[in-house]
């Protein structure tokens, strides 16, 4: 799979990601992060430990159907179990058994682990490295070899380290990573390691890397490990992981391109990557870090003086790449700039025309900015942007009208709290009035709502709210804070993201409502005028 590419990159997110304290996704997030990542370009996404727990299996069941084009998509496990044959541990049955073309396993290397951990003598890890990467690639998958502590292991005893890797390519592992569990390595020794390992293992197999961040060096040890030949490369979107987590890929692919000339991805999907490390944050429920490198907000601010002078004369003079090239924009704190060929090109992708005149994007993207003052976030609000887009050319199409709603909530002395809510909405000419039960005032409102315009929009019945989010955006205010919601839904099909933002928890929610509603009926209707299957 590397005749063609020069670096891979390999997407841990879904899987050592969520390792992060409070990081927790759905499995229609995991799906729709895949989707994301998958038209970045990256090469193999790594989508979790399927034996484990049963959020990955499903996302494993329900992955089967979705198309990630020249994607692949690797499941996780470990070496087999002490005392027990490859072809009976349960973990490697399940990659055994997964449909994904790729098996990435995790082995001891350290001396530490080996005795402490594991409990076994190093010769039986090495049986147990051996058995269980032949058993894989005996019922045809790719196997990636993760050398866990490899670096600790090496200092020790690099002699061991060396046959723990060697001993995996010898039984057929097409790729050994080399992983840096506890961060603690810095990039002068670690790249001493890695090119002694590359010469060992020379043209047997692929070599990769796996850092952590404990040490700050997690995309500096990443990009040195290249430097001496190393082709496989592991990270996580926005460097997510446990502790002080993984290297971030943000950082390492358009340094890779732009700075060392490694062509891993095309420049199209380049230009999406500030967009897709947004549209993961808020998914995530994470705030984007303003001051990431490339694909921060602030990663191309300038601040009055002479650094605006400079900016103004030559981009070069205080910017080290240019900000389109990672989909970002420079932005001036006294003054916002360009941005016009950002909303273009969103305009393109969702394929809206006759929008290409400057003075309708110089509106729309006026527009955006103030939606976005007031607290709006689009990045995982896929429906909401467009249908604002929509709206500021005159396209938005409402299929109901509100006349008003209320929400009661009722606290008995049982201890038991019920709500209510009464909805007046006007649909196709009538009004119509329908009142509705729910364990909250968000899930009320949903269920009388679509009490109330079902009977006109049958396809109403395949829409699902699948995640509900809220983020308050003004802690220092207490209760009268702004706050955000973040609501994900489905068809069954497709899954989509819509935001509102107001001081009122109920009114922010019910505007993230209509916005999933209005898109899905949208899309319903468009594709069965299309015969999607």
């Amino acid at each position: 799979m590397t005749a063609h590419r020069e670096v891979v990159l390999y997407d841990t997110t879904l899987r050592d990601g969520m390792q992060r304290e409070g990081m927790s996704v759905s499995v229609d997030e995991k799906i729709r992060i895949a989707r994301r990542l998958a038209s970045l370009g990256i090469h193999v996404i790594e989508g979790g430990f399927p034996g484990s727990n049963p959020k990955d299996a499903e996302f494993f069941a329900r992955m089967v159907d979705v198309d990630l084009g020249s994607t692949l998509v690797s499941a996780f496990g470990m070496t087999r179990g002490r005392g027990v044959a490859a072809a009976d541990d349960p973990v490697l049955r399940t990659l055994a058994e997964s449909w994904a073309p790729m098996s990435c396993i995790v082995g001891k290397t350290w001396a530490l682990h080996i005795e402490k951990v594991l409990k076994v003598d190093k010769a039986e890890n090495l049986r147990m490295i051996d058995e269980s990467v032949r058993f894989l690639r005996g019922v045809g998958k790719e196997v990636v070899y993760d050398a866990e502590h490899f670096f600790d292991a090496f200092g020790e005893h690099p002699d061991y380290a060396l046959t723990c890797v060697r001993t995996a390519v010898e039984a057929g592992a097409g790729t050994v990573v080399l992983c840096d569990t506890n961060g603690a390595t810095l990039p002068e020794r670690l790249s001493h390691v890695v090119g002694e390992v590359v010469a060992v293992i020379g043209t047997g197999a692929v070599v990769g890397i796996h850092t952590h961040n404990d040490s700050a060096c997690a995309v500096a040890n990443s990009l040195a490990a290249v430097e001496r030949g190393v082709r496989h490369v592991q990270g996580t979107i926005n460097g997510y992981g446990e502790r002080c987590g993984n290297a971030d890929l943000c950082a390492i692919v358009p340094s890779l391109k732009l700075k060392m000339g490694y062509d891993c991805i095309s420049d199209e999907n380049l230009a999406d990557l500030t967009e897709v490390s947004h549209f993961v944050a808020e998914l995530c429920n994470i705030s984007p870090d303003p001051h990431q490198p490339y694909v921060g907000r602030n990663a191309f601010a300038h601040k009055g003086g002479l650094h605006v002078a400079g900016i103004a004369a030559d981009p070069r003079t205080f910017e080290h790449v240019s900000p389109p090239l990672v989909g970002n924009v420079p932005h001036i704190l006294v003054s916002e700039l360009s941005g016009k060929g950002t909303v273009r090109r969103r305009l393109e992708a969702l394929g809206v025309s006759g929008t290409s005149g400057d003075d309708v994007v110089g509106r729309l993207l006026q527009r955006l900015k103030q939606k976005e003052h007031d607290g709006y976030h689009y990045e995982a609000a896929d429906a909401s942007f467009e249908l604002l887009l929509l709206a500021e050319l005159g396209r938005r199409v409402e299929f109901f009208r509100l006349e008003s709603f209320r929400i009661i909530v009722e606290k008995r002395a049982d201890g038991a709290v019920m709500t209510e809510a009464t909805i007046k909405v006007h649909v196709d000419g009538d009004r119509v009035i329908q009142t509705a039960e729910g364990n909250g005032p968000v899930n009320a409102l949903d269920r009388a709502l679509r009490l109330a315009i079902e009977k006109k929009y049958p396809h109403l019945t395949d829409i699902h709210l699948v995640n509900f989010k809220v983020r308050i955006l003004d802690e220092d205010k207490g209760t009268a804070a702004v706050t955000r919601v973040l609501i994900d839904s489905s068809d069954g099909h497709d899954s989509w993201g819509s935001v509102g933002v107001s001081e009122n928890l109920v009114e922010a929610s019910w505007q993230a409502l209509i916005d999933s509603v209005n898109f899905g009926l949208r899309r319903s209707l468009t594709d069965e005028s299309t015969d999607r299957p």
